[in-house]
């Protein structure tokens, strides 16, 4: 390490990074939990919009999937949607997810 840096300047900048890295983490984890809720409500509210739920929300789920991977790649199979999809139905039971985290779009 060059002579012209302290120690402690660099052991500070390396704890800022560091922290810097976690807050990010943390935003994404916390952004990616709501989107999944959010996504989980919307799929749930269109199969309630349905005539013949079980066939009606199969179609949607399958439907869904094929244009989400097309247009977003990996991670939405027919089973990550239906998982997406049980994610809400278990948190809406309880208090919302907007509350502990002050998501605006949430009903």
């Amino acid at each position: 390490m060059n002579e012209l840096v302290s120690n402690e300047l660099a052991i500070k900048i390396s704890e800022l990074l560091v922290s810097a890295r976690t807050k990010v983490l943390q935003t994404v984890n916390r952004t990616m939990v709501l989107t999944y809720f959010e996504i989980g409500r919307m799929i749930v509210e269109e199969e309630q919009n349905g005539k013949q739920r079980a066939d009606y929300g199969k179609q949607i789920i399958k439907s869904l999937s094929e244009r989400l991977t097309h247009e977003f790649g990996k991670g939405f199979s027919q089973r990550n949607l239906e998982q997406i999809r049980q994610f809400y139905y278990v948190y809406s039971n309880t208090q919302t997810l907007s509350a502990e985290f002050n998501l605006s779009w949430s009903h």
